[in-house]
């Protein structure tokens, strides 16, 4: 069995790094992928992918990135569920093992 993704689009937000309460970094990025084919009002459409990025990754990638820049990213898609008003919620995000950072603005200042 197989469980692998590769994407690679914008960032649509500065990334920002959380310390978990047992010490991990984490950054939750969003990154735009855009179809490869048009919709019938001749649009390209674009997906929204949430994208969890741990530890080292996760710093390098909120140290040198910014909102906009294009970056790969290859990873594992993980699925989840919560309840919320007595209904049941699904998350699918994709968690990073390896970021590219295929073209970037500038490095963020201090």
């Amino acid at each position: 069995m197989l469980n692998q993704v590769v994407l690679v689009g914008r960032l649509t937000a500065d990334p920002e790094i959380i310390t978990t309460e047992t010490g991990k970094k984490k950054t939750v990025v969003n990154v735009a992928v855009n179809r490869p084919f048009k919709n019938s009002d001749g649009i390209y459409e674009t997906d929204f992918i949430r994208c969890i990025l741990w530890n080292g990754i996760a710093a390098n990638t909120t140290e040198y990135c910014s909102k906009g820049d294009v970056v790969g990213i290859k990873g594992r898609i993980q699925t989840s569920s919560y309840e919320e008003n007595n209904e049941k919620k699904y998350i699918t995000e994709v968690i990073a093992e390896r970021v590219s950072f295929v073209s970037s603005s500038n490095k963020k200042e201090d």
